[in-house]
Protein backbone atom coordinates (compact mmCIF):
# COMPACT_ATOMS: atom_id res chain seq x y z
CA UNK A 1 0.00 0.00 0.00
CA UNK A 2 1.31 3.44 -0.93
CA UNK A 3 2.15 5.62 2.05
CA UNK A 4 0.68 9.06 1.42
CA UNK A 5 2.20 10.58 4.56
CA UNK A 6 5.83 10.84 3.44
CA UNK A 7 7.07 14.46 3.73
CA UNK A 8 8.81 16.36 0.97
CA UNK A 9 10.28 19.87 0.75
CA UNK A 10 7.04 21.04 -0.89
CA UNK A 11 5.33 20.57 2.48
CA UNK A 12 7.48 23.41 3.92
CA UNK A 13 8.40 21.59 7.13
CA UNK A 14 11.24 23.17 9.08
CA UNK A 15 13.03 22.44 12.36
CA UNK A 16 15.14 24.43 14.78
CA UNK A 17 18.66 23.17 15.42
CA UNK A 18 17.80 23.42 19.13
CA UNK A 19 15.06 20.78 18.71
CA UNK A 20 16.85 17.73 17.36
CA UNK A 21 20.02 19.05 19.01
CA UNK A 22 18.51 19.15 22.50
CA UNK A 23 20.64 16.96 24.75
CA UNK A 24 17.86 16.22 27.22
CA UNK A 25 19.09 18.66 29.87
CA UNK A 26 16.50 19.74 32.42
CA UNK A 27 16.50 21.18 35.93
CA UNK A 28 16.73 17.68 37.41
CA UNK A 29 19.40 16.13 35.19
CA UNK A 30 22.26 16.68 32.79
CA UNK A 31 22.62 15.65 29.15
CA UNK A 32 21.61 12.17 27.99
CA UNK A 33 22.70 12.66 24.37
CA UNK A 34 25.94 13.98 22.85
CA UNK A 35 26.13 17.38 21.17
CA UNK A 36 24.77 17.32 17.63
CA UNK A 37 26.91 18.85 14.91
CA UNK A 38 24.79 21.43 13.02
CA UNK A 39 25.98 20.14 9.63
CA UNK A 40 24.92 16.60 10.55
CA UNK A 41 21.53 17.91 11.65
CA UNK A 42 21.08 19.49 8.23
CA UNK A 43 21.96 16.23 6.48
CA UNK A 44 19.61 14.16 8.63
CA UNK A 45 16.69 16.56 8.33
CA UNK A 46 17.10 16.71 4.58
CA UNK A 47 17.04 12.91 4.43
CA UNK A 48 13.76 12.92 6.38
CA UNK A 49 12.11 15.28 3.87
CA UNK A 50 12.34 18.62 5.69
CA UNK A 51 12.52 21.82 3.67
CA UNK A 52 14.54 23.99 6.01
CA UNK A 53 16.36 24.56 9.26
CA UNK A 54 16.40 27.45 11.71
CA UNK A 55 18.76 28.37 14.53
CA UNK A 56 19.81 30.73 17.30
CA UNK A 57 23.14 32.43 16.79
CA UNK A 58 24.66 30.39 19.65
CA UNK A 59 23.46 27.12 18.07
CA UNK A 60 26.12 27.35 15.36
CA UNK A 61 28.88 29.37 17.04
CA UNK A 62 29.62 29.49 20.78
CA UNK A 63 28.64 32.60 22.71
CA UNK A 64 31.34 35.24 22.49
CA UNK A 65 32.91 33.96 19.26
CA UNK A 66 34.95 36.45 17.28
CA UNK A 67 34.00 37.23 13.67
CA UNK A 68 36.68 34.81 12.44
CA UNK A 69 35.63 32.07 14.86
CA UNK A 70 32.01 32.50 13.88
CA UNK A 71 32.86 32.18 10.19
CA UNK A 72 34.83 29.00 10.91
CA UNK A 73 31.92 27.43 12.78
CA UNK A 74 29.44 28.44 10.09
CA UNK A 75 31.49 27.04 7.19
CA UNK A 76 30.50 23.34 7.52
CA UNK A 77 26.89 24.35 8.22
CA UNK A 78 26.80 26.45 5.06
CA UNK A 79 28.35 23.60 3.09
CA UNK A 80 25.67 21.20 4.33
CA UNK A 81 22.96 23.64 3.27
CA UNK A 82 24.52 23.83 -0.16
CA UNK A 83 24.73 20.04 -0.51
CA UNK A 84 21.19 19.35 0.63
CA UNK A 85 19.33 22.37 -0.69
CA UNK A 86 17.78 23.06 2.73
CA UNK A 87 16.80 26.69 3.25
CA UNK A 88 17.11 28.92 6.30
CA UNK A 89 13.73 30.73 6.37
CA UNK A 90 14.08 32.01 9.93
CA UNK A 91 16.80 32.94 12.41
CA UNK A 92 16.56 33.96 16.05
CA UNK A 93 18.96 35.20 18.72
CA UNK A 94 19.66 33.66 22.13
CA UNK A 95 19.02 36.35 24.74
CA UNK A 96 18.24 33.95 27.55
CA UNK A 97 20.97 31.35 28.20
CA UNK A 98 24.08 33.31 29.25
CA UNK A 99 24.11 34.70 32.82
CA UNK A 100 24.32 38.23 31.43
CA UNK A 101 20.66 37.85 30.41
CA UNK A 102 19.43 36.73 33.84
CA UNK A 103 17.05 39.73 33.80
CA UNK A 104 16.38 39.70 30.07
CA UNK A 105 17.87 41.45 27.08
CA UNK A 106 15.64 44.23 25.74
CA UNK A 107 14.05 45.02 29.14
CA UNK A 108 16.96 44.30 31.47
CA UNK A 109 17.16 46.83 34.32
CA UNK A 110 20.86 47.15 33.46
CA UNK A 111 21.25 49.62 30.57
CA UNK A 112 24.61 48.18 29.50
CA UNK A 113 23.04 44.74 29.04
CA UNK A 114 20.28 46.22 26.89
CA UNK A 115 22.87 47.84 24.64
CA UNK A 116 24.78 44.55 24.37
CA UNK A 117 21.55 42.72 23.46
CA UNK A 118 20.91 45.13 20.60
CA UNK A 119 24.43 44.57 19.24
CA UNK A 120 24.02 40.80 19.45
CA UNK A 121 20.72 40.90 17.57
CA UNK A 122 22.07 43.29 14.92
CA UNK A 123 24.90 40.87 14.17
CA UNK A 124 22.37 38.09 13.67
CA UNK A 125 20.13 40.23 11.49
CA UNK A 126 23.13 40.64 9.19
CA UNK A 127 23.57 36.86 9.10
CA UNK A 128 19.85 36.30 8.53
CA UNK A 129 19.89 38.56 5.50
CA UNK A 130 23.05 36.90 4.20
CA UNK A 131 21.50 33.41 4.42
CA UNK A 132 18.23 34.49 2.81
CA UNK A 133 16.04 34.27 5.90
CA UNK A 134 12.91 36.43 5.72
CA UNK A 135 11.76 36.15 9.35
CA UNK A 136 13.57 36.96 12.58
CA UNK A 137 11.86 35.51 15.65
CA UNK A 138 12.11 37.39 18.94
CA UNK A 139 11.25 35.27 21.98
CA UNK A 140 11.55 37.27 25.19
CA UNK A 141 11.92 34.34 27.54
CA UNK A 142 13.81 36.35 30.17
CA UNK A 143 11.85 39.58 29.68
CA UNK A 144 9.75 39.51 32.83
CA UNK A 145 9.82 39.21 36.60
CA UNK A 146 9.08 37.05 39.62
CA UNK A 147 8.25 39.86 42.03
CA UNK A 148 6.26 43.06 41.69
CA UNK A 149 8.83 45.63 42.75
CA UNK A 150 11.65 44.27 40.59
CA UNK A 151 10.29 45.53 37.28
CA UNK A 152 8.63 48.81 36.33
CA UNK A 153 6.46 47.22 33.67
CA UNK A 154 5.51 50.46 31.93
CA UNK A 155 9.18 51.44 31.65
CA UNK A 156 10.00 47.90 30.50
CA UNK A 157 7.42 48.17 27.71
CA UNK A 158 9.00 51.48 26.70
CA UNK A 159 12.35 49.72 26.43
CA UNK A 160 10.80 46.78 24.56
CA UNK A 161 9.28 49.22 22.06
CA UNK A 162 12.57 51.10 21.79
CA UNK A 163 14.43 47.88 20.95
CA UNK A 164 11.94 46.85 18.26
CA UNK A 165 11.92 50.36 16.78
CA UNK A 166 15.73 50.45 16.65
CA UNK A 167 15.99 46.99 15.07
CA UNK A 168 13.26 47.66 12.50
CA UNK A 169 14.97 50.92 11.54
CA UNK A 170 18.20 48.94 11.12
CA UNK A 171 16.39 46.50 8.79
CA UNK A 172 14.89 49.33 6.75
CA UNK A 173 18.11 51.31 6.44
CA UNK A 174 20.00 48.27 5.16
CA UNK A 175 17.24 47.21 2.80
CA UNK A 176 16.94 43.74 4.31
CA UNK A 177 13.97 41.58 3.26
CA UNK A 178 13.25 40.72 6.89
CA UNK A 179 10.28 40.88 9.24
CA UNK A 180 10.30 40.34 13.00
CA UNK A 181 7.96 37.83 14.65
CA UNK A 182 7.33 38.12 18.38
CA UNK A 183 6.82 34.82 20.21
CA UNK A 184 4.46 35.05 23.20
CA UNK A 185 4.76 32.80 26.26
CA UNK A 186 3.07 33.26 29.65
CA UNK A 187 5.79 31.92 31.96
CA UNK A 188 8.93 29.75 32.12
CA UNK A 189 11.73 30.50 32.56
CA UNK A 190 10.55 33.79 34.12
CA UNK A 191 7.68 33.67 36.57
CA UNK A 192 5.72 36.13 34.43
CA UNK A 193 6.95 36.97 30.92
CA UNK A 194 6.09 40.26 29.23
CA UNK A 195 3.82 39.94 26.17
CA UNK A 196 2.54 36.59 27.51
CA UNK A 197 -0.17 35.84 24.94
CA UNK A 198 -1.17 36.52 21.35
CA UNK A 199 -3.49 39.31 22.46
CA UNK A 200 -0.83 41.10 24.49
CA UNK A 201 1.61 40.95 21.59
CA UNK A 202 -0.90 42.20 19.00
CA UNK A 203 -1.73 45.20 21.17
CA UNK A 204 1.98 45.94 21.67
CA UNK A 205 2.69 45.86 17.92
CA UNK A 206 0.21 48.68 17.34
CA UNK A 207 2.48 51.01 19.34
CA UNK A 208 5.60 50.40 17.23
CA UNK A 209 7.07 52.82 14.69
CA UNK A 210 7.36 50.07 12.07
CA UNK A 211 4.33 47.98 12.98
CA UNK A 212 4.16 46.71 9.39
CA UNK A 213 7.44 44.84 9.93
CA UNK A 214 6.42 43.14 13.16
CA UNK A 215 4.07 40.17 13.51
CA UNK A 216 3.81 37.00 15.52
CA UNK A 217 5.26 33.53 15.86
CA UNK A 218 2.63 31.79 18.04
CA UNK A 219 3.53 28.43 19.55
CA UNK A 220 1.01 25.69 20.24
CA UNK A 221 2.41 24.83 23.67
CA UNK A 222 2.77 28.42 24.82
CA UNK A 223 -0.88 29.27 24.17
CA UNK A 224 -2.08 26.04 25.78
CA UNK A 225 0.05 26.80 28.84
CA UNK A 226 -2.26 29.80 29.29
CA UNK A 227 -5.35 27.56 28.80
CA UNK A 228 -6.11 29.31 25.52
CA UNK A 229 -7.52 27.91 22.28
CA UNK A 230 -4.59 27.84 19.86
CA UNK A 231 -6.69 27.59 16.70
CA UNK A 232 -8.75 30.62 17.75
CA UNK A 233 -5.55 32.55 18.45
CA UNK A 234 -4.07 31.65 15.07
CA UNK A 235 -7.30 32.68 13.36
CA UNK A 236 -7.12 36.10 14.99
CA UNK A 237 -3.47 36.53 14.04
CA UNK A 238 -4.40 35.64 10.45
CA UNK A 239 -7.29 38.11 10.63
CA UNK A 240 -4.80 40.84 11.56
CA UNK A 241 -2.42 39.76 8.77
CA UNK A 242 0.28 39.13 11.38
CA UNK A 243 1.04 35.39 11.15
CA UNK A 244 4.65 35.66 10.03
CA UNK A 245 5.72 32.25 11.39
CA UNK A 246 4.31 29.44 13.55
CA UNK A 247 5.81 26.96 16.01
CA UNK A 248 4.16 23.55 16.11
CA UNK A 249 4.50 21.08 18.98
CA UNK A 250 2.35 19.18 21.47
CA UNK A 251 1.13 20.13 24.92
CA UNK A 252 -1.21 18.66 27.53
CA UNK A 253 -2.87 21.60 29.20
CA UNK A 254 -1.58 24.35 31.50
CA UNK A 255 1.62 22.91 32.90
CA UNK A 256 5.33 23.36 32.13
CA UNK A 257 6.35 23.76 28.48
CA UNK A 258 6.33 20.11 27.37
CA UNK A 259 7.43 20.62 23.74
CA UNK A 260 6.02 17.23 22.71
CA UNK A 261 6.20 16.19 19.08
CA UNK A 262 3.39 17.74 17.05
CA UNK A 263 0.16 15.76 17.28
CA UNK A 264 0.98 14.38 20.71
CA UNK A 265 -0.79 15.78 23.76
CA UNK A 266 -3.92 17.65 22.70
CA UNK A 267 -4.70 15.80 19.47
CA UNK A 268 -8.09 17.42 19.08
CA UNK A 269 -6.49 20.85 19.35
CA UNK A 270 -3.87 19.84 16.79
CA UNK A 271 -6.66 18.90 14.35
CA UNK A 272 -8.09 22.42 14.52
CA UNK A 273 -4.63 24.01 14.36
CA UNK A 274 -4.01 22.25 11.04
CA UNK A 275 -7.51 23.19 9.90
CA UNK A 276 -6.98 26.91 10.51
CA UNK A 277 -3.52 26.90 8.90
CA UNK A 278 -4.74 25.03 5.82
CA UNK A 279 -8.02 26.94 5.48
CA UNK A 280 -6.76 30.36 6.55
CA UNK A 281 -4.28 31.04 3.77
CA UNK A 282 -1.05 30.73 5.78
CA UNK A 283 1.74 30.04 3.27
CA UNK A 284 4.79 30.11 5.54
CA UNK A 285 6.88 27.31 7.03
CA UNK A 286 5.30 24.62 9.18
CA UNK A 287 7.97 24.91 11.83
CA UNK A 288 8.46 22.33 14.58
CA UNK A 289 9.69 23.56 17.95
CA UNK A 290 9.69 20.36 19.99
CA UNK A 291 12.09 18.46 22.21
CA UNK A 292 12.77 14.75 21.80
CA UNK A 293 12.26 13.31 25.32
CA UNK A 294 15.18 12.38 27.55
CA UNK A 295 14.18 8.74 27.13
CA UNK A 296 15.42 8.74 23.50
CA UNK A 297 18.82 8.09 21.98
CA UNK A 298 19.75 9.69 18.65
CA UNK A 299 17.75 7.11 16.71
CA UNK A 300 14.75 8.13 18.77
CA UNK A 301 15.46 11.80 18.05
CA UNK A 302 15.10 11.28 14.31
CA UNK A 303 12.04 9.06 14.79
CA UNK A 304 10.46 11.88 16.80
CA UNK A 305 11.30 14.49 14.16
CA UNK A 306 9.88 12.29 11.40
CA UNK A 307 6.72 11.79 13.46
CA UNK A 308 6.15 15.57 13.69
CA UNK A 309 5.96 15.78 9.90
CA UNK A 310 3.97 12.57 9.53
CA UNK A 311 1.42 13.66 12.11
CA UNK A 312 0.92 16.99 10.35
CA UNK A 313 0.31 15.20 7.04
CA UNK A 314 -2.11 12.75 8.70
CA UNK A 315 -4.07 15.61 10.25
CA UNK A 316 -3.94 17.54 7.00
CA UNK A 317 -5.59 14.61 5.22
CA UNK A 318 -8.22 14.33 7.95
CA UNK A 319 -8.98 18.05 7.81
CA UNK A 320 -9.40 17.94 4.04
CA UNK A 321 -11.68 14.92 4.30
CA UNK A 322 -13.73 16.67 6.99
CA UNK A 323 -14.19 19.80 4.87
CA UNK A 324 -15.13 17.73 1.77
CA UNK A 325 -17.60 15.43 3.58
CA UNK A 326 -21.20 16.08 2.36
CA UNK A 327 -22.50 15.26 5.84
CA UNK A 328 -20.19 17.89 7.30
CA UNK A 329 -21.31 20.48 4.76
CA UNK A 330 -24.92 19.75 5.65
CA UNK A 331 -24.09 19.98 9.37
CA UNK A 332 -22.34 23.31 8.80
CA UNK A 333 -25.51 24.65 7.20
CA UNK A 334 -27.65 23.26 10.02
CA UNK A 335 -25.36 25.05 12.48
CA UNK A 336 -25.79 28.20 10.38
CA UNK A 337 -22.02 28.66 10.14
CA UNK A 338 -22.52 29.95 6.57
CA UNK A 339 -24.67 32.80 7.90
CA UNK A 340 -21.78 34.12 9.96
CA UNK A 341 -20.02 35.13 6.73
CA UNK A 342 -22.96 37.40 5.83
CA UNK A 343 -22.87 41.03 6.93
CA UNK A 344 -25.40 41.64 9.69
CA UNK A 345 -26.68 44.69 7.81
CA UNK A 346 -26.99 44.83 4.03
CA UNK A 347 -25.06 47.59 2.27
CA UNK A 348 -28.09 49.85 1.99
CA UNK A 349 -29.57 49.10 5.41
CA UNK A 350 -29.53 51.33 8.45
CA UNK A 351 -29.82 50.52 12.12
CA UNK A 352 -33.24 52.18 12.14
CA UNK A 353 -34.47 49.62 9.61
CA UNK A 354 -33.33 46.82 11.89
CA UNK A 355 -35.04 48.41 14.87
CA UNK A 356 -38.37 48.28 13.02
CA UNK A 357 -37.92 44.66 11.94
CA UNK A 358 -40.34 42.02 13.21
CA UNK A 359 -38.59 39.37 15.29
CA UNK A 360 -39.79 36.81 17.81
CA UNK A 361 -36.95 36.21 20.32
CA UNK A 362 -38.90 33.45 22.07
CA UNK A 363 -39.23 31.50 18.82
CA UNK A 364 -35.56 32.10 18.00
CA UNK A 365 -34.62 31.04 21.51
CA UNK A 366 -36.16 27.63 20.90
CA UNK A 367 -33.88 26.90 17.92
CA UNK A 368 -30.99 24.55 18.63
CA UNK A 369 -27.62 25.27 17.06
CA UNK A 370 -26.82 21.67 16.04
CA UNK A 371 -23.20 22.05 17.13
CA UNK A 372 -22.96 18.62 18.74
CA UNK A 373 -23.57 16.75 15.49
CA UNK A 374 -21.02 18.94 13.71
CA UNK A 375 -18.42 18.38 16.42
CA UNK A 376 -19.10 14.64 16.44
CA UNK A 377 -18.40 14.48 12.71
CA UNK A 378 -15.08 16.24 13.33
CA UNK A 379 -14.20 13.71 16.03
CA UNK A 380 -15.13 10.79 13.78
CA UNK A 381 -12.78 12.12 11.12
CA UNK A 382 -10.08 12.56 13.74
CA UNK A 383 -10.71 9.05 15.10
CA UNK A 384 -10.45 7.63 11.58
CA UNK A 385 -13.92 6.12 11.15
CA UNK A 386 -14.96 8.55 8.40
CA UNK A 387 -13.25 9.79 5.29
Amino acid sequence: MTDSFVPSPEDRFTFGLWTVGWQGIDVFGGPVRPPLDPALAVEELAALGAAGVTFHDDDVAPFGSTVAERARHLAPFRAALERTGLRVPMITTNLFAHPVFRDGGFTNNDRDVRRFALRKVADNLDLAAELGATVFVAWGGREGAESGGAKDVRAALDRYKEALDVLCTYIVERGYDLRIALEPKPNEPRGDILLPTIGHALAFIDELEHAELVGLNPEVGHEEMASLNVAHGLAQVLWHGKLFHVDLNGQTGPRYDQDLRFGAGNARGAFWVVDVLEQGGYDGPRHFDFKPPRTEDMEGVWASAAACMRNYLVLQAKVRAFRADPDVQEALRAARVDQLALATLADDETLDAVRNEAFDPDEAGRRGMAFEQLDQLALEHLYGIRG
